[in-house]
């Protein structure tokens, strides 16, 4: 099939979705109600699939219907982006522009970031989606994704530029330091209470230990207490139940508040590295260029390694 032919019935299709009738969609397309329902049987015939369920009362997607039209959106999306970006004059950031970021670093770190790239271009249209997950930019149509961890190979599909590794610190609250003293060395740490960072396959992050020049040593400690969400052990921690490990930009405010105050500061070590990754059949468009020099600007931990 030539690509050209995939094309055809998806805005009517979309339409149709959208009014959930045909007449209605009819009506918005300035077609006839026979010209609706002929284009959405070539299509479905094409497709092999059914796309609507229909009854004299409604008409209703079917599953495999939802599921095209999210990829039909997303593709009308892309055309109107592309079309506005070539008619001016200068090629200005424009359209949809579909970015992901992990959860809480997202929303402390980047959002900013990026509510301030869509004020500086009103053209632009964010879609942001916040996910722990390691997600298929392809496959869900992103243009862009920060990412925290991985280990640097990526899909040939795939450009991707290193920002710098996050640093780590041990944290605890005043109250609880002054009730329990402060650890002198790695021996008195690991009498301490431990608020430990649960992981979404149900493990638990050990403690980093800085060794000098040397990686990071693994330590297994045991868990006063356990959190899934960053944002969760943190307040932990500032309420005085014991001590963490924590990234700097998650603490940030919390230390120069003085709500939490750094243990141990030589045991400071290298945590995960944070990632720009971006679609290569998408590098050249005016958006998704913008945004990575904005946001390597804004993100940047220290020089990429090398």
């Amino acid at each position: 099939m030539h690509p050209t032919e995939r094309l055809k019935g998806l805005e009517t299709f979309v339409a149709v979705a959208e009014a959930g009738s045909f007449t209605a969609a009819a009506q918005r397309l300035s077609l006839t109600n026979s010209a609706v329902g002929k284009s959405i049987a070539r299509l479905e015939d094409r497709l092999g699939n059914r796309l609507f369920e229909r009854t004299t009362r409604r008409l209703a997607l079917t599953e495999a219907g939802e599921a095209f039209l999210k990829v039909c959106v997303r593709v009308l999306e892309e055309l109107e982006g592309a079309e506005r970006e070539l008619s001016s004059q200068r090629p200005e950031p424009a359209g949809p522009l579909r970015v992901n970021l992990p959860a809480t670093f997202g929303r402390l770190c980047a959002l900013p970031a990026l509510m301030a790239f869509a004020a500086a271009h009103p053209q632009v249209v964010p879609h942001i989606a916040f996910t722990d997950r390691f997600v298929d930019l392809v496959e869900e149509g992103l243009d862009l994704v920060v990412r925290i961890g991985g280990d640097g190979t990526w899909p040939a599909a795939l450009a991707h530029e290193y920002l710098g590794s996050e640093e780590l610190v041990f944290c605890a609250s005043p109250a609880y330091v002054a009730a329990h003293g402060a650890p002198a060395n790695v021996a008195e740490l690991l009498e301490r209470d431990a608020i430990l960072y649960g992981r979404a396959d149900g493990g638990v992050s050990p403690w980093l230990l800085a060794t000098g020049d040397g990686p990071p040593v693994r330590q297994q400690v045991t868990a006063r207490a356990v959190f899934g969400q960053a944002e969760a052990q943190a307040a932990a921690v500032a309420a005085g139940l014991g001590v963490a490990q924590m990234a700097t930009w998650l603490v940030e405010k919390q230390l120069r508040a003085g709500t939490l105050v750094t243990i141990l500061p030589a045991l400071a070590t290298e945590g995960l590295p944070l990632y720009l990754v971006w679609q290569r059949s998408r590098q050249h468009s005016p958006k998704v260029q913008a945004l990575l020099a904005h946001l390597r600007g804004a993100l940047a931990i220290r020089p990429p390694a090398g």
